[in-house]
């Protein structure tokens, strides 16, 4: 961390009213400085000092993704039952756990991010799944907790839109 950054994190902690964590009267003890770390799984990331200090990250450290391409689709919707998937209907084709913000397609590599802007706005939907091979790859399937919930949903025409990494 350089001396800059360092000085701008002291300025906001004081302003804070957290600037006490950082007095230091040697060499030594500056070059025991607390560490920073970034909590992931939150909605907003946050910064924690010492592990006691909270301050909000700017959007500035995960700028919005870059759309690379846009597809025109069919969205349907599906649920964890054998007769939907296969005999481990809890397991995407990509080893993990079924969760909201999982989608299915067989055109798309598996980790792919997308947004279906004209039925979700910018929520991003991750391909973590695989579908019959009959469906095609111009079909995304999203995943509902529940077999009502995919059913009601129905089939919708629309377009996606790819995004970068």
């Amino acid at each position: 961390m350089n001396k800059n950054t360092l000085i701008s994190l002291m300025f906001i902690l004081i302003f804070l009213g957290g600037g006490s964590i950082f007095e230091a009267k040697t060499q030594k003890e500056r070059a025991n400085l607390p560490d920073f770390s970034i909590e992931e799984g939150l909605e907003n990331r946050l910064i924690t000092i010492q592990g006691n200090s909270v301050l909000a990250v700017s959007d500035h450290f995960s700028p919005e993704p870059k759309v690379i391409g846009k597809m025109k689709v069919v969205v349907t919707g599906y649920s964890s039952t054998t007769w939907e998937t296969d005999d481990t209907p809890q397991i995407t084709a990509a080893g993990t756990t079924v969760r909201d913000g999982i989608v299915a397609n067989n055109g798309l590599p598996l980790g792919t991010k997308i947004k279906i802007p004209e039925l979700y706005g910018d929520e991003v939907f991750v391909v973590e799944d695989r579908m019959n091979w009959k469906k095609g790859k111009y079909q995304v399937d999203i995943w509902f907790s529940s077999y009502l919930e995919a059913k009601f949903f129905g089939a919708k025409r629309t377009y996606i839109e790819i995004l970068e990494g």
